[in-house]
């Protein structure tokens, strides 16, 4: 199941959550960003990695994300900041739905490369049956 709840520790004075490369998420972390300010009914993504595989967090507000390895698709709700999604390489990914104050945390497993990206979900399907 790619969808993990992490440990909130925290008192008083607020509340932490930790994440480690190879820990938290099956990779080591190379790239961070994030999305903010993204519509709701506009959908982000839409494309597949080769080789880059993501950890995605909803930090504030709400998100779907649709993941679909050409045989399943799937829907998670990303709604709290304790809540982790992990998309791998070669899996079909679509956010959606954000909400006004969502601002989704994407941790990855690779360097930004343009040649990384599958973009048209007809070619996604050729790499997937090779």
């Amino acid at each position: 199941m790619p969808v993990k709840n992490h440990t909130v520790l925290g008192d008083h004075r607020g509340k932490l959550v930790a994440l480690e490369s190879n820990i938290d998420t099956p990779f080591d972390i190379k790239r961070v960003f994030y999305i903010y300010g993204a519509l709701p009914d506009v959908p982000r993504g839409q494309h597949s990695h080769h080789i880059t595989q993501q950890y995605l967090i909803a930090v504030n507000g709400s998100c779907q994300v649709t993941l679909d390895d050409g045989v399943q698709k799937q829907t998670y709700t990303l709604d709290h900041p304790y809540i982790g999604l992990f998309q791998d390489a070669l899996v079909w990914g679509e956010m959606h739905d954000f909400s006004e104050d969502c601002v989704l945390l994407v941790l990855a497993s690779e360097h930004y490369n343009k040649d990384d990206y599958i973009h048209n979900y007809e070619d996604f399907l050729k790499v997937i049956e090779q």
